[in-house]
């Protein structure tokens, strides 16, 4: 579904990301991690258009994207959420939702339609009348997710959607991403909460310094020495691959 090779960013003397590619199949839950300052985000917006790569190429569905605008490669049906949830203020959860509606529904009564239906498969019924602005993190972290499966995007590429959520709401938002998984979408996520990582990745890609690193199964990257070294330690790894084991 997404063919990545060699995506190339610097920003002055600083190169952000180098020669980075990756593949993610239909239906597959794919994550991309990392330390901070990685280039992570950075190759996540040469992906979806937001930043235009120096060198490397985009496929998606077969089709080259490369230098496409976002609202383009959105259209075609990939689109990106963002770590920071910024949620429009002024109008009800339902309302928002419906803002990605709109992409391909124009008329109103059909974008709340669509909005509606989304916002109950995620849970949120009893909130679709309420202000964005009274929403929990959690709550935002939902809406981000609905926003963008109300654009009808069958790939969607999460940005650290669990920071800031305690473990059970770690555990609701990975049930979530399964559901719509399940439901025939596509993902590539950025994600510091391994955990969460293991229990839904079928295959991960690692970053350091703007280069990939590691490829494989989150069980096995966790005891690749690579890895460790540059983003998990040894204690973090010794206990994910003690957690791997009682899965």
């Amino acid at each position: 579904m997404l063919e990545v090779r060699g995506l190339t960013k610097s920003f002055g003397g600083l190169k952000a990301v180098s020669d980075a590619s990756l593949d993610v199949a239909e239906g597959a839950i794919v994550g991309l991690l990392g330390p901070n300052g990685a280039g992570k985000t950075t190759c996540f917006t040469m992906i979806a258009g937001f930043t235009r790569a120096d060198a490397g190429s985009v496929r998606f569905l077969g089709q080259d994207i490369t230098g496409l605008e976002p609202h383009r490669i959105c259209a075609l049906g990939m689109i990106r959420t963002f770590q920071i949830v910024q949620p429009f203020a002024g109008l009800s959860v339902q309302e928002n939702i419906a803002v990605g509606a709109y992409l391909h529904h124009h008329d109103r009564r059909d974008a709340m339609r669509v909005a509606r239906d989304i916002g109950r498969r995620l849970g949120m019924g009893t909130m679709l009348d309420r202000p964005a602005s009274a929403l929990t993190i959690a709550g935002r972290k939902r809406l981000e997710l609905a926003r963008a499966l109300a654009t009808g995007a069958k790939l969607l590429l999460l940005d650290e959607v669990m920071a800031g959520l305690i473990p059970a709401e770690v555990s609701e938002i990975v049930g979530i991403i399964r559901q719509i998984r399940d439901d025939g979408h596509t993902f590539l996520l950025i994600e510091h909460v391994m955990q969460a990582v293991m229990s839904l990745a079928e295959t991960a890609y690692v970053l350091n310094h703007g280069r990939m690193i590691a490829h494989g199964r989150p069980r096995d990257l966790v005891k690749d020495q690579a890895v460790i070294e540059a983003y998990l330690g040894h204690g973090a790894a010794a206990r994910l691959q003690q957690e791997a084991g009682h899965a």
